[in-house]
């Protein structure tokens, strides 16, 4: 009997399945019909001659077969996102590197990675956020970005590489007239009842506004509601200081004029900054960028986690995950 060529799509179907137990869900991860998603699985069945799921009204369950076949398929996905990225990725042209926002941390990382590879060419974007900036990578229109990985949704995060860069503590800016502008430091209890602008509205970095509000439920701080989306820091501050809520930011935020940037505190929040990349990715940038990061992380002490500190678990799992 011959051997099946599978179709990797087919596979990451299976995946998929395999992780929500659900067609409906899995449908949605993938941006596909469910019609279609069940045709896909169907297909992979028979190929394979086997039965990978036991099909209910009410559930849907791996058989054994499909158990013995998940590792092996998610190795195969894996691979073929190696062999993708080595194909697309000629070590001579420029690395594209998407800081999300400049004159941060990122920025600091591929300064010092320009001054370690001086003969690779790593141009920089600006994306505003990893929730857009990872669809941007793995579709190859972008190379590396920075940002909060945990919101991602699975089926993307399984095709990236990642590097913890830094433990950021979160900051607020307030305007110059607000009454906890005078203090040195914000403790979270003390905004309890203020409305805080944390990016809701923007589709390009619902991390942030979910990390945000997880927090902001914590300690009864209300979320801002959607302001029109601005681009530069002029627009930015022009929009702001309409609205005149304070910002939810890090504590290495570029500094506004009207505006003062106070750190949080009792606890420290914490916004879990990682580089990410597409797995099987091979270019001299990207090694000058890894190496930058560990040598900043060691001599800053990024990687240090305050002891009084607040950071969702999801987090911190992926925090200590190395790709």
């Amino acid at each position: 009997m011959p051997t099946p060529d599978i179709d990797p799509r087919l596979l990451r179907g299976f995946v998929t399945v395999a992780e929500e137990l659900h067609f409906t869900r899995a449908a949605a991860r993938l941006y596909v019909a469910q019609q279609a998603l069940s045709r896909d699985i169907r297909r992979l069945e028979r190929e394979l001659g086997r039965e990978l799921f036991v099909r209910t009204t009410r559930h849907v369950t791996l058989t054994g077969d499909g158990e013995r076949l998940l590792p092996h398929a998610r190795r195969v996905l894996d691979a073929h996102a190696a062999l993708v990225a080595a194909a697309t990725a000629p070590a001579d042209r420029p690395l594209l590197v998407d800081l999300n926002t400049d004159g941060m941390t990122a920025a600091r990382v591929l300064a010092r990675a320009r001054e370690l590879a001086p003969e690779c060419e790593l141009m920089a974007r600006f994306e505003s956020g990893l929730t857009w900036a990872a669809g941007e990578v793995l579709a190859g229109r972008l190379d590396v970005s920075f940002g909060r990985a945990a919101g991602l949704p699975p089926v993307a995060l399984a095709q990236l590489s990642v590097q913890p860069v830094r433990y950021e503590p979160m900051a607020v800016l307030l305007p110059r007239a607000h009454p906890l502008a005078g203090r040195e430091e914000v403790g979270l209890g003390d905004l309890a009842g203020e409305t805080v602008y944390a990016g809701a509205g923007n589709p390009r970095t619902a991390e942030w506004t979910d990390l945000a509000s997880g927090l902001f439920a914590e300690w009864g701080i209300v979320l801002a509601p959607p302001a029109p989306l601005a681009v530069g820091v002029a627009e930015f501050q022009r929009v702001m200081a309409k609205t005149g809520n304070p910002v939810l930011a890090v504590a290495g935020f570029p500094p506004l004029p009207g505006t003062v940037l106070r750190p949080l505190v009792r606890p420290v929040p914490l916004s879990p900054l990682l580089m990410v990349w597409r797995k099987g990715l091979d270019h001299p940038g990207l090694t000058a960028l890894r190496a930058a990061v560990e040598e900043l992380a060691g001599t800053e002490g990024w990687m240090v986690r305050p002891s009084n500190s607040w950071l969702p678990e999801d987090d911190l799992s992926l925090m200590d995950r190395r790709s």
